[in-house]
């Protein structure tokens, strides 16, 4: 054999192998836009009834001492990008948003003081996975001036929401979930091939507080 038919013989081979690679991502990108359209048909179907409902929201507390008066979700909101893939149009991210207000409307603000670190930490992350208005004031020792602790002053009002983001190639959805267990965010990555209607009611669940595999 000539060197020549060797190259075009490698040449076939990695030509072969390209075709194949390609074929394995339309098939994955395919699977992850069906699981796309799932979720999109469900969330926007789940919105229509939760703005009816208007479901009583978990108890909520930012120390875990203070806590809240009882909220419920409203205003629920669904949304949804494109972007293009290999000269084809295919889901971006989809998101399902709603605020959480008391249930008997009031103007009072809570406060928390913490003077620990991890309460503090613990706090802070609470109010930004609520995206909660506060404003974070000093406690001093009238002598010494020394910092005796944080005091936070908080609307009681927050926002919840899910997004999903599709890694095509990949054949993933990543779910965010924010204030859906609590002022907390939790994450997940979940085979398109999973992505399913008993998957979707499980979070839906969760979402109006209750029993699912998200606690």
């Amino acid at each position: 054999m000539s060197f020549l038919q060797q190259l075009k013989q490698e040449a076939q081979r990695e030509q072969s192998q390209q075709g194949t690679a390609v074929q394995n991502l339309e098939r994955s990108a395919e699977s992850t836009e069906a699981a796309c359209s799932t979720v999109w048909h469900y969330l926007d179907d789940l919105v229509a009834q939760l703005n009816v409902i208007q479901p009583q929201a978990r108890p909520l507390s930012l120390d875990g001492k203070t806590p809240w008066p009882a909220m419920k979700l409203v205003d629920f909101r669904f949304d949804a990008r494109k972007k293009d893939l290999r000269g084809r149009e295919v889901t971006h991210h989809m998101g399902l948003v709603w605020r959480l207000v008391p249930q008997t409307p009031t103007d009072d603000r809570g406060r928390v003081t913490v003077n620990f670190p991890p309460d503090l930490e613990r706090v802070e992350a609470r109010l930004r996975a609520g995206q909660i208005t506060h404003e974070r004031l000093e406690q001093r020792h009238p002598d010494s001036n020394k910092l005796l602790a944080y005091v936070f002053e908080h609307d009681f009002a927050a926002r919840g929401g899910v997004t999903f983001t599709p890694e095509h190639d990949e054949g993933v959805l990543h779910w965010r979930l924010s204030g859906v267990t609590g002022l907390e965010v939790q994450t997940l990555a979940v085979p398109s091939d999973s992505v399913n209607t008993a998957r979707l009611d499980d979070l839906a669940k969760a979402i109006v507080g209750q029993p699912s595999t998200w606690g």
